[in-house]
This record gives structure tokens, C-alpha cells and sequence, in this order.
């Protein structure tokens, strides 16, 4: 694989749709949705203007790749402590949400770089102690990423979002900062 530049920044209104559609895209190659309940998270993932107006959306781009911002790569929903759409951070914790890399772009550092910038802007907000995230046990790639940058599981934290699907667990792993 060739290594590229990576740049990190606020997603831009007018990248919004791409963005949903990677996420959107990532979520149903790997396999994460559950049939049963796909066509409303898909909607979700899509939504970035909504997760923009709750959290810092933050993408990833390939510096000089045929546009003045670059080729997008991927995404990531960064909630900060007490934020709007935490679903498991506790006081004084940050979350991770809706972490999403293009096809294409996997295995080049994409989806490390959207955790750092999210390690560094947790670590930037006053009175953040930690950084939480939730993860689908097959999500393996995902994981060893996680534990490269510090993060630990925390399984008493694991918990299903969708109670009635038993076969659906997330696992959760967390930062000290």
C-alpha cells in the first residue's frame, strides 16, 4: 500500500453527503447491521449535517488529491464530555462515534489518524479524564488500532443497543487521559 498524506479537519457542509454515504457504505461491507434494524441506523449514518449540529464531525482527507481540500477518506464523530449524542460516556469522559474509513483508503493510517485527532482534542477539553468508544466484536482491524493507541476493553461497559436483538453486543473499550 502507498502511503499518503493525511489531513485532518472539521467536516464541511459540502462534504456531508459524501461522508454519510463512506459511513454508510463501511457499516454495510463489514457486515454491522443487523437486517432487522439497518434501514433506520443507515439514516443515522447518513445524517452528518444532524451529528454536526450535536458533536465535531471530523474528517480525513488525502492532501492534494485533485481538489483545493483533497480525495475524502473517511470520517469520525467526535461527542465531547457531556455531549448530546454520548451514548456511554460517563462525567468527564469523551466518546467516539460512527468511525468510518472508504474502501479504498483501508489499511494507510486513515482510521489511526481520526483516533489520534480525537485522543488529541479529548485531551485538549478541559475536565475530560477519558475516552470511551464501543466497537462490534468482528470489528478485529478496529480493535488493534484501539489498543495500539492505549485504549483497553472495559467489558463490564460492553451493553447491546438494541435490547430486543440479543445477538447484537458492543464491545467498549476506553482511555485515561
Amino acid at each position: 500500500m502507498t502511503r499518503m498524506d493525511i489531513v485532518i479537519g472539521r467536516a464541511e457542509p459540502g462534504e456531508y453527503a459524501a461522508l454519510g454515504e463512506i459511513t454508510a457504505q463501511a457499516y454495510l461491507g463489514d457486515g454491522l447491521l443487523d437486517f432487522r434494524e439497518s434501514e433506520e441506523y443507515l439514516g443515522e449514518l447518513r445524517n452528518v449535517a444532524k451529528r454536526a449540529t450535536a458533536a465535531e464531525v471530523l474528517v480525513a482527507v488525502e492532501a492534494g488529491a485533485g481538489s483545493p481540500r483533497g480525495r475524502l477518506l473517511g470520517g469520525v464523530t467526535f461527542v465531547p464530555s457531556g455531549g448530546p449524542m454520548a451514548e456511554i460516556a460517563r462525567e468527564g469522559e469523551a466518546e467516539i462515534r460512527m468511525l468510518a474509513v472508504a474502501k479504498e483508503a483501508r489499511g494507510r493510517g486513515v482510521g489511526a489518524s481520526l483516533v489520534c485527532a480525537c485522543v488529541d482534542r479529548a485531551r485538549a477539553t478541559d475536565g475530560c479524564a477519558g475516552l470511551v468508544l464501543s466497537t462490534q466484536r468482528t470489528m478485529h482491524s478496529a480493535h488493534r488500532i484501539y489498543e495500539r493507541l492505549g485504549f483497553s476493553r472495559d467489558p463490564a461497559r460492553d451493553w447491546n443497543p438494541v435490547p430486543d436483538l440479543d445477538d447484537i453486543m458492543l464491545l467498549t473499550y476506553t482511555l485515561t487521559l
